[in-house]
């Protein structure tokens, strides 16, 4: 038996009420997804000093390739050639920063800037020299903490680090544990240091996850 017009009218209205109904429910769970990620967001401000130790019985600090001196070296006839030449093995051997060096790092961070504070974590990662002109480094750094609510947890910096500036600024491009997914900046200074020997640098952190 053929089936009447406004049966099949009837039987396609139904059939497009329920996909518009379906649809409708996707994506409002999608949106409620998508809200509850936006409010979970939190800022944290992690602050400690790193000890950065290039001499002592233990160091934390070490470079690992050396590059060329950033001491320039005038040439010239004769004997002064040799000299020139000393000089600029010299200045490579003794300099504490040359372009090109690559340093690593594997050191405490600490609640105060005293070797004796309470430690919090470790800061490990590597600098490449990369400026004729100055002191300056490429940083990658990871700050993985020991203590405290954020315990296991970590933050990575990547930055440009320029020791003539007063206060530095690096950006925050992830995190491990509870800073998953984190994204903030870095701001680093320092207190007690000097560039053959290493010293203490106060670091703040200001991350959102």
């Amino acid at each position: 038996m053929e089936a009447s017009l406004p049966s099949i009218f009837l039987g396609a209205a139904f059939l497009v009420a329920a996909a518009v109904y379906f649809r409708s429910l996707d994506m409002g769970g999608s949106s409620a997804a998508v809200t509850s990620t936006a409010t979970s967001t939190t800022t944290t401000h992690l602050h400690f000093f790193m000890h950065d130790d290039y001499t002592g019985p233990h160091p934390t600090a070490a470079r690992v390739v050396s590059g060329r001196s950033l001491l320039p070296t005038p040439s010239s006839d004769g004997d002064r050639d040799n000299a020139t030449a000393d000089e600029s093995t010299l200045s490579l051997l003794s300099s504490p920063r040359q372009f090109g060096d690559i340093v690593v790092l594997n050191n405490a961070l600490t609640e105060g800037p005293g070797g004796d504070s309470p430690r919090v974590g470790t800061a490990q990662g590597f600098a490449v020299r990369a400026s004729e002109g100055g002191i300056v480094s490429h940083l990658t750094m990871h700050m993985v903490l020991d203590a405290g609510e954020h315990r296991g947890s970590s933050v990575t910096a990547n930055g440009r680090i320029d020791m003539d500036a007063r206060v530095r600024e690096s950006v925050i491009i992830g995190g491990t544990g509870k800073f998953r997914f984190a994204r903030g900046y870095m701001l680093s200074r320092n207190y007690d240091y000097d560039l053959a020997r290493g010293g203490v640098v106060e670091i703040d952190v200001y991350v959102q996850h």
